[in-house]
């Protein structure tokens, strides 16, 4: 079924089982005998009272032809699952209908169903089936998501090869003549740092210049007196 590209693998086991299933039901119904023709019609009638102007056995044949189509439906995989599904939910609504409003099937004052009415309860899974069908995402809106995706990612790749382009380009600048901003800092501390140098005294110089040796050569009073380095 999925090969056609139009039913998806989590769609496949619903088709294939609820299709199974009321094509089985539709065929049996065909050639149902009398009595079985009487009890269904007369719980479908109490539900849609229209269905009296219909003989019991006519009302069976065309139960059973209905459910043979929507069966048929269900499992060929031409058909759109969102079709498919919107039948599929008409049919389980109307069940869920005569469930409802059918005497003895229920609790008195509950969903809940009674010995009697268990059979049709479970046709509540065929209402969920058929909404989760009916409403699953459009083809042709997920093909268009894909390629949005596809066209954002390849964008995105753009972006990032030129980043990084960008990021070479920065780093080299870095290494080559150009230090880039983490050179001039480096730049900056060590014009900083030999300004600093500067400012300080030679070793062995005092504050006024004069060196110590000559200083104690010639005496305290000499270093300021007769030093040429004072005038």
């Amino acid at each position: 079924m999925s090969g056609c590209g139009k039913v998806k693998a989590w769609q496949v086991p619903l088709r294939l089982v609820t299709g199974a299933f009321i094509l089985h039901s539709g065929m049996e119904k065909w050639d149902g005998p009398d009595e079985q023709a009487q009890g269904v019609h007369g719980m479908a009638r109490q539900t849609f009272p229209f269905l009296e102007n219909i003989d019991a056995p006519r009302f069976l044949k065309l139960l059973a032809a209905g459910e043979i189509a929507l069966g048929a439906a269900l499992l060929t995989p031409m058909v759109p699952t969102r079709l498919a599904g919107a039948a599929l939910t008409g049919f389980a609504g109307s069940l869920m209908a005569v469930y409802a409003q059918t005497p003895g099937l229920r609790k008195e004052g509950s969903v809940w169903p009674t010995p009697d009415g268990i059979g049709v309860s479970k046709d509540s899974w065929l209402l969920a089936i058929g909404l989760a069908l009916t409403l699953s995402p459009h083809q042709k809106h997920q093909k268009h998501h894909k390629h949005v995706k596809h066209i954002k990612h390849a964008q995105h790749v753009k972006h990032a090869k030129g980043h990084g382009g960008c990021h070479k380009h920065h780093c080299h600048h870095e290494q080559g003549g150009h230090p880039g901003h983490h050179g001039h800092l480096k730049q900056a501390k060590l014009v900083a740092r030999e300004a600093k140098e500067a400012r300080r005294p030679a070793k062995g110089v005092s504050p006024d210049g004069h060196s110590h040796h000559h200083a104690h050569r010639h005496g305290p009073g000499h270093a300021r007196k007769g030093c040429p380095a004072h005038h």
